[in-house]
């Protein structure tokens, strides 16, 4: 706190809107946003108003410093909440969506939301019925790119007429693979497994400043992504795809590309699930996962990808509701002051915003909301995500600080942390829309995708099946095996609806009993394990469903291309490639 001290000394106390006629002539100041993607913007000192007579310091650090001195303790509680909310557009929603909001908030809007609570945040939510973390996203207010873009314009609109006067947080979990929120009409990055798959951290970082482009012309100023959790050697656990592989070392380089390619495009990236969730056989939705490696293997085997994120300039850490026995066994990560600030600050040196995971799950209704509040706030987390009730969670904060029990120090520390970070990175110039699922950005992406594609048993040249072909899968993949169909023809294969050589599609959450042994092609668009007990004479990972994946396994399969994947963990009775070394 004592460079906050300092810059307090240095600021003035005035409203944060008179930055916009207090401007020297280099650089235009900061705008009040209409919506929240962001553009990383440099410190500046701007010169004194003829018209306000004040100097106005418009760094990050001492507007957030001087914003904070005139914020009640109602202010501040609600600058560390980011809840989600009912509805596709923030003042205009459906009966629905407003017994929604009535139910979670007393309100009828999202907007309405913001200005009852003050809040600091917002989380774009959405749900598929393959999603592992749906049942903490009970509903959906995301469709398509234009009205998401509407929706976080008028989210910051309402964001601008609180006290604070600052940008909104908005989040979401565009992970890509099987945790991704908005899908309609975006370029779709394959899963971080196919990243891992294809071992070029340029290429992931090309692919994710792709990502970050089309958040941004979103409003999406927060994307919980890279995960960052290191799986084990034949994908244990329960993270699969959602993970880069099981080697820490090629983690720690792929999260670092996906750090910097995200920001690079002004978008923060949030690191997951800290302190790691891959060692793990528990589900931290329903129960809280035991991590049982001594305090060596840990920092071997789960550390270095969260200590790359850091050092590469993540923005923010997601606390995960994880019990690490050999730093603090019994406590959930989130409520350990050991891991977020002993290990997160001291030891990692992390400055960013600590947010913890969603406070709807399990682990954290341990607690009332109120005091889950408070000791996730003194363990060191910055923000709150998801409350399961928004009163509660403000009203124990504000409890809190009148018994001692959470020092407004603690508080102003926190919001300190999150103004700074949303004034660094506030929009200046938004990209326009028409870079969602554009053409340069396939490209960009394809490129990762086609260096992911792995024969794991079969031939690695010319075409893998002579003659015409019968795609196949179970009911549930329907679309992606019509988008298979379409990529095969394209690639000039044959393509007949039965008596053809089969290539048969299986994905996340398919079992033994989803293979087809006579198919001559067995593709696996998820975590590869499951390859290890089918019979096909070939066998190919993609990781991914994505329409980019399946158009680079069709120009595979129609021997137009290699297949320079390598898959990144063991699969039982195969190599890694049966293509490269």
């Amino acid at each position: 706190m004592a460079c906050v001290k300092n810059v307090l000394r240095a600021a003035l106390a005035v409203p944060l809107l008179l930055l916009s006629g207090a401007c020297g002539n280099d650089e235009p100041a900061p705008t009040a946003p209409t919506s929240a993607a962001p553009q990383a913007s440099p410190s500046i000192a701007v010169q004194p108003s003829a018209s306000a007579g004040l100097v106005i310091n418009a760094d990050p650090a001492a507007r957030a410093a001087e914003v904070v001195t005139r914020l009640s303790d109602e202010d501040l509680a609600g600058q560390v909440l980011m809840p989600y909310a009912y509805g596709s557009y923030a003042t205009s929603v459906d009966k629905g969506a407003q017994a929604g909001n009535q139910q979670l908030a007393g309100v009828n809007t999202p907007a309405e939301m913001i200005e009852k609570f003050k809040l600091g945040g917002l989380i774009l939510v959405n749900f598929t019925p393959d999603d592992p973390t749906g049942d903490t996203n009970p509903t959906t207010n995301v469709e398509n790119p234009k009205q998401v873009r509407e929706l976080t314009r008028g989210l910051q609109q309402a964001a601008l007429k609180l006290p604070a006067a600052a940008p909104l947080m908005i989040g979401t979990d565009q992970e890509y693979g099987v945790v991704t929120r908005i899908t309609e009409g975006v370029t779709m990055l394959p899963s971080a497994m196919a990243a891992g798959a294809a071992g070029q951290p340029s290429l992931t970082e090309v692919a994710w400043r792709a990502a970050g482009e089309e958040l941004a012309a979103m409003g999406i100023t927060v994307d919980f992504a890279p995960v960052a959790d290191t799986i084990t050697a034949k994908g244990g656990g329960l993270l699969g795809s959602r993970s880069f592989g099981s080697d820490a070392k090629a983690n720690a380089a792929q999260v670092t590309a996906a750090v910097r390619g995200l920001q690079g495009a002004g978008v923060t990236a949030a690191l997951k699930h800290f302190p790691g969730h891959g060692h793990t056989s528990g589900d931290s939705h329903d129960e809280l996962p035991v991590i049982k490696q001594s305090r060596k293997a840990w920092e071997t085997q789960d550390l270095p990808p969260f200590r790359s994120g850091v050092e590469a300039g993540a923005g923010v850490v997601m606390s995960g509701h994880l019990d690490l026995e050999a730093i603090d066994k019994g406590t959930a990560a989130t409520f350990s002051h050991k891991i977020m600030t002993d290990v997160l600050r001291k030891d990692l040196k992390f400055t960013g915003v600590a947010i913890s995971d969603a406070m709807n799950m399990a682990p954290a209704k341990k607690w009332p909301a109120g005091e889950a509040a408070v000791r996730a706030l003194n363990a060191g987390n910055d923000m709150l995500l998801m409350p399961p009730d928004i009163a509660g969670a403000r009203d124990g904060i504000l409890a809190g600080l009148k018994s001692g029990s959470l020092k407004r120090e603690r508080l102003v520390e926190a919001v300190t942390r999150i103004l700074t970070l949303k004034f660094r990175t506030e929009i200046r110039n938004q990209p326009d829309l028409d870079v969602v699922g554009s053409s340069a950005h396939a490209r960009s992406v394809g490129a990762l995708d086609a260096a992911s594609i792995t024969v794991l048993r079969g031939k690695c040249s010319g075409p893998l099946v002579n003659g015409a072909v019968t795609v196949t899968a179970p009911a549930s993949r329907e679309l992606a095996r019509v988008t298979m169909v379409r990529a095969l023809q394209e690639a000039g294969v044959k393509v007949q609806a039965d008596g053809g050589a089969k290539i048969r599609l299986v994905g996340y959450g398919d079992s033994a009993v989803d293979l087809d042994d006579s198919a001559a092609i067995t593709v696996m668009m998820d975590m590869p394990s499951l390859l290890g007990l089918s019979r096909s004479p070939t066998l190919i990972a993609t990781y991914s469903s994505s329409k980019l994946s399946l158009t680079a396994l069709a120009a595979v399969i129609a021997g137009k291309a290699k297949a320079p994947g390598k898959s990144p963990i063991e699969v039982t009775g195969l190599k890694r490639s049966a293509c490269v070394k």
